[in-house]
């Protein structure tokens, strides 16, 4: 996914809270330090997106940013983007796609009700991957063919979803969406596409205020959010923004206030990925004015049974025994599903034809075993269980087909003793995660209350608002990247739009 596989982990012993304040009248603010339409907090992908957007509409914009530069998480992250319909990408590379097939797909693979930003989403793909190259994101006419997380050998093209597992690929005609950025094999995409993106924010002289950390919303009477307050080196003041603020201000990963109670399984077990301001600042200022929140408990978390690919031939079963998903889904999927098994326990079977250390995830190697029997007593699974998935899956490979649950013709194989076996589970394995929740927008970034009405004058994008995929079942790598960067940019071109009301 392109906000995992970061090259810094923090883990929940570096968990922090913002400091928020509720949201301030306008009437207690004596006078405003700085005046601009359109004040953006965070300077990451949707919130640098959003600034150009927003200038090169004509408003005047202001840029806080917390940290000491910008870039945030997207800076960290495999540079993945997940565009399709037809890009010149995949047009290059010999993949027929149109906005109808990404959205196709993405309907039959998603739960969420917000399908006119599907439809925004998809419609504005090959737009979206315009504008990244225009900005001097670059992006190879490669593609890497085989099945990885992520790659630095150069392509430009993966495939990064379930496109290829059934059922999607005969509901929709499967095709490589995962853009990845480029990078000299040492430098993460993330780190390239946030060089060139942060570059021409520079180079158009969007002004940008480091190191301020707003800390309170400024309303007037009739509730429509007109600045912000900003603390900088120990110092209050405010910011007035003539027609929106855009909240861009990153996840909540890293706040185990939130994560605690929302994903206790991975707040207690996994890794949240991010840097310490991910803390769900965005989110907090969100709540002060009645922003509704919608997917709270979706994440997605990847400890990939593969690379070496080979692996996708074996079988992963839970502690009964028993297979619960298809081996070649994207790893976000097998997460969710290892997630929902017994003590999230599953493990991974393999012969010693297709025998290999999982590169990503520090799973825990159990054994070699020379029969089913003794693998069976070894991992504590009821007498014959194992025994019998093994015969039901190497009968249906006989017959060509798995009948269970459809993996596709690609990875199918029967398994042979000697058999080996690592254990995937949750709470023995490197599982690294992000949320997918967050606060509510429209299509034009707006964010909204409960009963779907729009708060005046504030927008969102990016990790703090809720994402079109709900959970790791449904995500493919590479969404927070283009959601934010493609989302951030309506906010900012809705915002300045305002300004000239």
């Amino acid at each position: 996914m392109d906000a995992l596989y970061y090259d810094v982990h923090t883990s929940n012993e570096g968990a922090v809270v913002p400091i928020i304040e509720g949201p301030v009248s306008a009437d207690d603010v004596a006078e405003w330090s700085r005046t601009a339409d359109v004040v953006i907090i965070g300077l990451g992908i949707a919130g640098a997106s959003a600034a150009l957007e927003a200038q090169r509409a004509g408003a005047e914009v202001l840029v806080l940013e917390r940290a000491s530069a910008g870039g945030g998480a997207s800076a960290l992250s495999q540079g993945q983007f997940y565009l399709g319909g037809g890009t010149a990408v995949q047009q290059a590379c010999g993949y027929e796609d149109s906005p109808e097939e990404m959205y196709r797909f993405l309907r039959a693979v998603t739960t969420t009700d917000e399908d006119d930003k599907l439809r925004v989403f998809c419609e504005g793909s090959v737009e979206q991957f315009d504008w990244l190259e225009e900005l001097g994101v670059p992006f190879a006419r490669e593609a890497y063919r085989q099945k990885a997380v992520y790659t630095r050998t150069g392509e430009g093209l993966l495939s990064t979803g379930n496109e290829k597992v059934w059922p999607f690929r005969e509901q929709a005609r499967p095709a490589a969406r995962g853009h990845q950025v480029s990078g000299d094999g040492d430098i993460s995409g993330g780190h390239v596409a946030m060089t060139a993106i942060l570059g021409r924010v520079a180079q158009e002289q969007i002004p940008v205020v480091c190191e301020a950390n707003v800390i309170a919303l400024v309303q007037d009477n009739g509730g429509r959010v007109v600045g912000v307050k900003v603390r900088k080196d120990g110092v209050d003041s405010y910011v007035q923004a003539r027609s929106g603020v855009v909240l861009a201000a990153g996840s909540f990963n890293l706040n185990d206030d939130v994560t605690s109670v929302n994903m206790p399984l991975f707040s207690a077990y996994g890794k949240p990925l991010g840097e310490p301001t991910n803390d769900g600042a965005g989110l907090m200022l969100g709540r002060t004015v009645g922003v509704a929140e919608r997917g709270m408990h979706g994440l997605v978390a990847t400890a990939s049974i593969y690379p070496p690919e080979d692996l996708i031939k074996g079988i992963v079963v839970n502690a009964q025994g028993r297979r619960f998903v298809a081996e070649d889904v994207y790893h976000g999927r097998m997460a969710h599903h290892i997630a929902r098994q017994p003590d999230a326990k599953a493990f991974l079977i393999l012969d010693e034809e297709i025998f290999g250390y999982p590169k990503h995830g520090s799973h825990t190697f159990i054994d070699a075993f020379e029969t089913v029997s003794e693998m069976e007593a070894a991992l504590g699974m009821p007498d014959g269980a194992l025994a019998q998935t093994l015969a039901e899956y190497n009968g249906n490979i006989a017959d060509g087909a798995d009948a269970e649950f459809h993996k596709h013709a690609d990875w199918l194989k029967q398994l042979q003793p000697p058999y080996a076996v690592f254990e995937i589970s949750i709470p023995r394995s490197d599982y690294h995660w992000m949320s997918l929740g967050g606060l509510a927008t429209d299509a034009d970034g707006r964010a909204l209350r409960e009963d779907g009405t729009a708060v005046p004058g504030l927008y969102a994008a990016g990790a703090c608002t809720s994402h079109l995929a709900q959970d790791g079942d449904e995500y493919a790598s590479g969404m927070s990247l283009a959601g934010g960067s493609l989302f951030g940019r309506r906010a900012g071109a809705h915002a300045a739009a305002m300004a000239r009301v």
